[in-house]
């Protein structure tokens, strides 16, 4: 689209819709990548057992449950507990079953089976938007 003098109010409303429908359309689509990058990397550290590349997603406060034990912790203290938790159930696998985003897009969840020691657990990740990217408010581990 080109803008010429002598256009009318018409064509020029016409082009700042336009122009506005195609920022909204990227703004959406980079925000849904990112969303999907951000659960790619989540599903591949439990996957892996790996706490240190799971807190790089945790807020600086974070409520962390495993099978009796919750409680909000600090971004470092919740990453000593996943950790303790990975040393003492070697991951053999991780799969999503389930994600769904809240209605204004500012929050999302996934749940998916972690099998470890030969046991399955439930798992379930609460994430919410802060400074543009989604981070990890709250993490539950249940045995089946």
């Amino acid at each position: 689209m080109q803008i010429h003098y002598g256009m009318n109010l018409d064509q020029l409303i016409k082009i700042y819709k336009t122009m506005k429908n195609l920022l909204f359309i990227l703004f959406i689509g980079s925000s849904i990548a990112m969303t999907d990058a951000n659960l790619s990397n989540i599903s591949k550290a439990l996957r892996n057992g790996n706490a240190e590349e799971l807190a790089r997603y945790f807020d600086e406060s974070v409520e962390i449950a495993i099978m009796d034990e919750e409680d909000q912790y600090d971004k470092a203290e919740a990453k000593n507990i996943v950790k303790a938790f990975f040393a003492k159930h070697k991951v053999s696998s991780y799969i999503q079953v389930h994600q769904g985003v809240s209605k204004g897009q500012d929050s999302q969840y996934t749940i998916g089976n972690l099998k470890a020691n030969g046991d399955t657990f439930r798992v379930y990740v609460y994430m919410k938007v802060s400074n543009g990217k989604y981070i990890i408010q709250e993490l539950r581990i249940d045995k089946e």
